[in-house]
């Protein structure tokens, strides 16, 4: 018999960190999206079989139309959200391009200090948090 933790479903997320002159870039998650409304690092989903660093690029330039440059691994973590458990890595990233709302509700260059005002899913606080002892 499987244990709970081995029929949970486990979703690896790939997000960027991106920052340009003392703020950081985030967007917002769209109305029909789960998680509706909520701010997020740039980023998404990791398909089967796909690389971090394919995955950061597909979905950097599904979102916001850019390009990117892989940085270095900035953090990996677990969140659990009750039916799931999200793995989270972020990286540092460059962009290739200027941002526009391509598949995001909105998107934000906010400074630090900044965060928040802005509500974030469970695993993107925890990066923020890092962030910020940074």
């Amino acid at each position: 018999m499987a244990s709970p933790d081995e029929t949970r479903t486990h979703i690896r997320v790939v997000a960027a960190e991106i920052e340009n002159n003392g703020t950081f870039l985030i967007t917002q998650r769209r109305p029909e999206a789960s998680m509706p409304l909520l701010w997020e690092f740039p980023g998404g989903r990791v398909a089967d079989g796909e690389s971090d660093a394919a995955a950061l690029g597909r979905t950097i330039s599904a979102r916001i139309g850019c390009g990117i440059s892989m940085g270095e691994k900035t953090m990996e973590m677990s969140h659990d959200y009750g039916d799931y458990t999200l793995s989270l890595v972020s990286y540092r990233v460059s962009l290739l391009g200027t941002p526009t709302r391509r598949y995001v509700n909105d998107l934000r260059w906010v400074k630090p200090e900044d965060f928040g005002d802005y509500e974030f899913p469970g695993a993107d606080q925890k990066t923020i948090d890092a962030l910020l002892c940074d």
